[in-house]
């Protein structure tokens, strides 16, 4: 059932949404001193271009080649993170992630097509393809986000495979976790690799995909960033999209994607923007060195960037038929 059917049998009204819009202040302390910042890119013209957060090669390159063949963004960013949603060797994504402190996998994803509309799933249990499960939400629902057994519901109705995500070596090492658990995140890998992945298509349109496992043994029921439309993903079409990775909790409280596309509107580079938004969250938490955060970000001319806290995130870049591993700007060397 479409999304206009559904409304109609369901003789929904519609509400309009007011944003209050807000200054960004831009306390520059001493950060820029610290900060390695990458020459500006030129302003050239868009074409078919994906970036893809950590070196996610074979889910960029997938999502490279849709676009290639002429596909729409957004079906070439749902192809590529599905390509990690499927590897059982990636437990921080899709079938194979590690479990929660109960031993159950729950997954987490967003979608954002060049229109603006979004869908998100959070808390599934039994089912790997969470990106494509939340176009489902975002096309054929009046909704944005559906949470466990509704999710996982949709999911049966419009013929998902369901399987057990938790794999025998997941389940080992949640087992050797029980024996002294305890949650400490480790920088670089912060318990987890969200894939977070942005195109442009070859009619300049822009559509981004974000999936994750979330945190290993995180609290039963903990949703973090990654389905969150503002901090794990954002984007607008006339201006440029942003997706993040990292420690969520920290990335929510700055609605860091949102951030750095009204950054790149208000006339800031992808990598002007992604290095601002990294200082909001460090100027706000004196606990910064202690985790990770890192954003990528593509505008409408098809200009890149990329900024974390600590040096070790990288960024997939697929271009003219290739892929390229691009280092970003970081706070701290260590």
């Amino acid at each position: 059932m479409k999304r206009r059917q559904f409304i109609q049998q369901s003789a929904l009204g519609t509400v309009g949404l007011a944003v209050a819009g807000a200054a960004i202040s831009c306390n520059e302390q001493n950060l820029n001193k610290e900060m390695s910042i990458p020459q500006k890119e030129t302003l050239k013209k868009s074409g078919p271009i994906a970036i893809c957060t950590w070196g996610f090669v074979d889910a960029n390159k997938t999502a490279g080649q849709f676009l290639d063949a002429g596909k729409p963004a957004l079906d070439a960013v749902i192809a590529g993170v599905q390509v990690e949603e499927d590897d059982i060797r990636n437990t921080t994504v899709g079938k194979g992630g590690a479990p929660d402190r109960s031993g159950e996998v729950t997954l987490d994803a967003c979608v954002m097509n060049p229109d603006g509309d979004c869908g998100a799933v959070v808390y599934v249990k039994d089912y790997a393809h969470v990106a494509q499960l939340a176009r489902i939400v975002m096309e054929e629902t009046p909704h944005v986000m559906l949470a466990g057994e509704g999710a996982e519901e949709l999911a049966e109705r419009y013929g998902f495979k369901k399987d057990t995500l938790l794999t025998e070596q997941s389940e080992k090492a949640y087992k050797e976790w029980l024996k002294s658990p305890k949650y400490k995140p480790i920088i670089n890998i912060e318990n987890h690799d969200t894939i977070g992945l942005l195109a442009i298509d070859k009619f300049g349109d822009i559509a981004g995909a974000c999936t994750t496992s979330g945190l290993s043994y995180k609290m039963k029921g903990r949703v973090g960033d990654s389905a969150i439309i503002g901090s794990g993903l954002f984007l607008d079409n006339e201006i440029g999209g942003a997706v993040a990775t990292g420690m969520g909790e920290e990335i929510m409280k700055t609605v860091g994607s949102f951030l750095i596309v009204e950054l790149m509107r208000q006339g800031k580079t992808p990598q002007e923007a992604c290095d601002e938004a990294v200082k909001r969250v460090i100027e706000r938490n004196p606990n910064y060195k202690n985790f990770q955060v890192a954003y990528i970000a593509l505008d409408k001319q098809g200009n890149t960037g990329g900024a974390c806290i600590h040096k070790g995130f990288t960024y997939e870049k697929y271009e003219n038929e290739e892929n390229t591993r691009v280092q970003p700007s970081h706070i701290l060397n260590d």
